[in-house]
């Protein structure tokens, strides 16, 4: 045994129902090498399939096991929020539910953490996907890492062991539009990195595209970067500039050759250029007007239908 500590394993679960019982017997088998008092939480973002079921079953068998069923899908963000704050670990590992984060990790994370790191991520120096996705994930990571306001670590994903007091300051964030790895980096604290390579998902279909892919950039990059909103200022000189340098060549073709052409052909393409920057411009306030529309409603991040094995309302209970 490595530690006498309580640790919390969240593992999120959407359309990973043929996972679910190699994730546990996984977990199980690295959890009894490191202590004897561990608990794993599964939180089912509302799987179409029959995971539900499956973890049912789960929870009976093992009472360490706690389910957390949401009343629809909140994403992953969300999800690993709610298995946080049910969480009674002195330390919460988070990982995905098919299999790409490989729980046998987590023994590496616990050292790590026993010699005194507060949150240890898993760092992907290698993933197993299709050639135009891994350029695809690489290009947004050092993209994401100049633009943002702190720094986040290249190439790590929400795969990581964070200490009580850093799950703490992240659940206790009242913001709604979560983006987990900018907000652990955004805490501070002692942090290092465990490189790993991911492999593929080993059941089914990936739920990722393109599309997911660039609005999962947008999340990050307008949650954590103030520069989008600079470049307008940017743009703005730029295009006054711009017509400043046009209002002189003009005014000199008007004294040297006054019968010259009028140019109607560069007037159409002044007009479609000045038109574009105004529609980029109004895209990029439009991002930031959205995420503040969803925090000022205050909407709860999810909704729990039920939890299986809550030890945490037990406690209380014990407490009264």
């Amino acid at each position: 045994m490595l530690t006498n500590k309580k640790i919390s394993v969240v593992v999120i679960c959407y359309m990973d129902e043929p996972a679910i019982p190699i994730m546990y017997d996984r977990v199980k088998k690295v959890m009894t090498k490191i202590t004897s008092n561990w608990e794993l939480i599964y939180v089912n973002d509302c799987s179409p399939d029959n995971a539900e079921q499956v973890l049912r079953k789960l929870a009976q068998k093992d009472e360490r096991v706690t389910v957390i069923n949401h009343s629809r899908n909140f994403s992953s963000q969300n999800s690993f929020v709610s298995g946080m704050k049910q969480s009674l670990g002195d330390a919460v590992i988070i990982l995905d539910g098919d299999l790409q984060d490989p729980p046998e990790m987590i023994e590496d994370f616990v050292k790590k953490w026993l010699k005194g790191y507060d949150v240890v991520y898993g760092v992907r120096i290698k993933r197993e996907a299709p050639g135009f996705m891994r350029i695809s994930y690489k290009l947004f990571y050092r993209i994401f890492r100049k633009l943002s306001y702190i720094k986040v670590p290249l190439d790590a994903g929400d795969f990581s062991l964070m200490d009580r007091k850093v799950v703490n300051a992240i659940i206790a964030m009242p913001e709604r539009d979560i983006f987990l790895r900018g907000l652990r980096a955004w805490t501070g604290f002692n942090q290092t990195g465990i490189e790993y390579i991911r492999p593929e998902r080993m059941f089914g279909q990936t739920t990722n595209n393109l599309i997911k892919n660039i609005r999962w950039a947008k999340k990050g990059i307008f949650s954590f970067s103030y520069l989008p909103l600079e470049l307008i200022s940017y743009l703005a000189f730029f295009v006054v500039g711009l017509s400043g340098v046009g209002i002189i060549i003009y005014l000199l073709l008007y004294f040297i050759s006054p019968n010259s052409p009028q140019g109607i052909q560069t007037i159409i393409i002044l007009v479609l250029f000045l038109g574009s920057i105004q529609l980029l411009c109004l895209s990029i306030i439009g991002e930031y007007l959205a995420k503040i529309f969803e925090e000022i409603k205050k909407r709860p991040k999810y909704i729990i239908k039920e939890i299986l094995n809550d030890h945490r309302k037990n406690r209380l209970n014990k407490i009264k």
